[in-house]
């Protein structure tokens, strides 16, 4: 059954705006401040021939299954699945990651074991890039946001996307970069990507590589 559409206020909002979640496939109404909610309904179904394009478009989901193929580091990987062994581990010859216990739940522990390989790496990198810069790490936060691959606060918590663990490493370097980089400019000017290009070099093929993959990468475990 279809879930229905999600809708928003914006106080800013002139006009009623629709849009497809990329990562669930359901329809979000943005609505200006007096616009009644059963005209968001309405303008919903006037363009379910748009949705249901839209979400035609969207990467396949890829459950976290055993047999499935995933991105791991930018490298597909099988899922094996191995009933009499304990935890999860990646088999790098082999290009699979191994996951043990019992079938139910699977999908959990997966995720879980994936989550704890992208904060190490995370971590790791966001540490290397901060000394380059002379700057320090406040905090790492690891987590699943939608809309961005990564965040700055002014007080130097970094927040990044677990779901980095399977781009390959340059792009995920980048996005680590891109953050610590805040750390010296807390802004988007010119110095900012100067010291971005101080600690990956030109990030338009990390940028341009997110623009065509970063919608499958929110479908994983979907």
């Amino acid at each position: 059954m279809e879930r229905a559409p999600r809708i928003r206020r914006h106080p800013r909002a002139r006009r009623i705006k629709l849009r497809v979640d990329p990562v669930t496939g359901d329809a979000v109404v943005t609505l200006p401040p007096r616009v009644p909610e059963a005209d968001g309904l309405r303008f919903v179904q006037h363009h379910r021939d748009w949705l249901a394009e839209r979400r035609a478009a969207l990467p396949a989901a890829i459950p976290l299954q055993p047999g499935v193929t995933v991105p791991l580091y930018g490298q597909d990987h099988v899922i094996d699945h191995r009933p009499d062994l304990i935890g999860c581990h990646h088999d790098v010859q082999r290009r699979c990651i191994v996951a043990g216990g019992p079938v139910e739940n699977l999908d959990r522990r997966l995720e879980g074991w994936l989550r704890a390989q992208a904060r190490r790496l995370l971590i790791r990198r966001a540490a290397y890039f901060a000394e380059l810069v002379g700057q320090t790490v406040n905090r790492v936060r690891i987590g699943d946001p939608t809309s961005r691959w990564g965040s700055c606060s002014s007080t130097g918590t970094l927040s990044l996307s677990w779901r980095l663990v399977f781009a390959p490493r340059f792009v995920s370097d980048y996005v680590v970069a891109h953050e610590v980089a805040h750390l010296v400019e807390l802004n988007h000017s010119p110095r900012f990507w100067r010291v971005v290009d101080t600690l990956v070099g030109d990030p338009r093929q990390a940028r341009d590589w997110l623009k065509r993959n970063g919608a499958a990468l929110h479908r994983i475990g979907r």
